[in-house]
């Protein structure tokens, strides 16, 4: 096992690394009690030699490593890497490239929603992973063998389920099916965590303007203070305490004692000032800049009955092409479309057109039918003429 710990050992293990078309990587990190995670470990892993490096060491420059991060002619290969990715793009302010994620191109290939690392290594290499090392604190050190070798794991095995589904990719012709996930993988604005949109990550029943702003005011607030602090955003304040805040909008600190479950201590503390002073700075926004309420999802009946056939549609085409439904067309585009409204649609375009748009046109024109064949025991699909 290779575990690097000073700059001259990484930047021969780059220059061997520079000699493959690609490259396996995977990060240990901590960030249960920081806003911004902690890295730990990185893995790294090539047909030929695969090492962990140790970001904590003393002795250790990462700019090498860095470098291969940016090598054009070498893919990144990540399992679920969205969470990676966005540490990398922290620490040195660009997006690994190019990359290729093994749970995008899983779920094209038919091996289901959000396939596990684990599940794909047992049902591709028949391998049954050692999960006892998951929860270890990576921070702490020495770690011993069992951990390392754990994280070594999530490198060595992906390279081979890379090669296979690479395989299937080109053997069905759908390497291009992956490229848009890859893209928004790739895209910068991916990472970038705006305040004034944390709002929209709580879950809430409201369509009132006047409270979705106050809302807003105040998980902004969280989130920039949460930021300047480098602690978990629901540490000092939860989302339920910013719902009821804002359901109540407390004038003084009198009426912010008086709301359900707030501590007292952060009702008469700091917080509670800084709470208040959101408020005060709320009152003063002119209702032309208030969140606009999101409109009701109820379609027509007659619109409402197409987006059912529509879901049904998708569900038998994603069974049949293997490919999840997800990634053919979410629920906001079937009720665009049964609304007629067909501007910029991605399920009308590409090979999301051919496996599913063509026949989801044809089945809004009367021109496809859905029905049941009781010999087969199975659903099925036939064209008509109006």
């Amino acid at each position: 096992m290779k575990l690097i710990e000073n700059t001259k050992d990484l930047e021969d293990f780059c220059q061997e690394l520079k000699k493959h078309p690609f490259i396996t990587v995977d990060l240990e990190f901590l960030r249960e009690k920081t806003y911004y995670a902690k890295l730990c470990l990185i893995q790294v892993g090539s047909l030929t030699e695969c090492a962990i490096i140790d970001p904590l060491s003393p002795t250790l420059n990462l700019d090498a490593f860095f470098d291969i991060l940016q090598n054009q002619n070498i893919v990144k290969v990540f399992h679920s890497g969205r969470q990676d990715i966005e540490i990398l793009y922290f620490l040195t302010g660009k997006i690994p490239t190019p990359l290729f994620d093994t749970q995008i191109a899983a779920m094209v290939c038919g091996y289901g929603e959000s396939v596990g690392y684990e599940s794909l290594v047992r049902h591709i290499l028949h391998i049954e992973l050692d999960k006892t090392s998951r929860l270890s604190d990576w921070s702490r050190r020495p770690l011993d063998n069992t951990q390392l070798e754990y994280a070594l794991a999530d490198v060595t095995h992906l390279l081979h389920v890379y090669e296979h589904l690479q395989q299937q990719l080109q053997e069905n012709d759908r390497s291009e099916w992956i490229q848009e996930e890859m893209a928004t993988l790739s895209n910068p604005d991916t990472y970038i965590v705006r305040p004034e949109e944390a709002w929209m990550r709580i879950r809430h029943r409201s369509h009132n303007a006047r409270f979705l702003t106050l809302l807003r005011e105040l998980a902004a607030w969280r989130e920039r203070r949460s930021q300047r602090k480098n602690t978990p955003r629901q540490s000092f304040i939860k989302d339920d305490m910013l719902l009821n805040i804002a359901t109540a909008c407390p004038k003084n600190k009198e009426e912010l004692c008086q709301i359900r479950n707030l501590k007292k201590e952060i009702a008469t503390g700091k917080l509670g000032d800084e709470i208040l002073e959101v408020i005060e700075h709320f009152s003063s926004i002119p209702k032309k800049e208030y969140v606009i309420p999101p409109k009701e999802k109820a379609l027509p009946s007659a619109d409402g009955a197409l987006f059912e056939l529509l879901k049904l549609l998708l569900r038998l085409k994603s069974l049949q092409e293997g490919v999840v439904a997800r990634l053919i067309a979410d629920d906001e585009e079937l009720r665009s479309f049964s609304a007629e409204n067909d501007e910029g649609l991605p399920m009308l375009s590409g090979w999301r057109k051919e496996i599913f748009g063509n026949d989801a046109l044809a089945l809004r024109e009367g021109n496809l039918t859905i029905s049941y064949d009781s010999v087969k025991h199975r659903i099925k699909l036939g064209n008509q003429k109006n």
